[in-house]
Formats: C-alpha cells, sequence, structure tokens
C-alpha cells in the first residue's frame, strides 16, 4: 500500500474523527459517532482506499 494521504489532509482526517466520536458522548449522543474511529485509522496509516480508487493523492512526498 503506497501512502496517499499528505500532512494536512492527516491532520484534517484526525480532527474530524475526534470530533465524530465527541459526538458519542455529547450532543445527539448516538452511535454514528464511531464512524469517527476508521476516519483516524485511515489518517494513522496513511492510505485511504477511496483515493485509490479514484487515483487521487494528496501526498507530495509520495509522488516523486
Amino acid at each position: 500500500m503506497e501512502k496517499n494521504i499528505g500532512n494536512l489532509d492527516k491532520i484534517i482526517r484526525v480532527l474530524v474523527g475526534l470530533v465524530l466520536i465527541a459526538l458519542v458522548f455529547v450532543g445527539p449522543q448516538t452511535a454514528w459517532g464511531w464512524i469517527g474511529v476508521p476516519v483516524i485509522l485511515i489518517a494513522l496509516i496513511g492510505w485511504c482506499p477511496l483515493y485509490k480508487v479514484l487515483g487521487v493523492s494528496t501526498c507530495k512526498r509520495c509522488d516523486s
């Protein structure tokens, strides 16, 4: 798996994932907030399967 997520993309994904997980404990308190877990895991791995299918890469170093 070649990395296809850049640093800014990783930061945004982690923040969005944390917000989603926080919604489980505060706010509407529905299970939908657990969608944040795979979002964070994808950011930590640095590889997004959807980006692979679409041929997208936000990783500048990885393209070289």
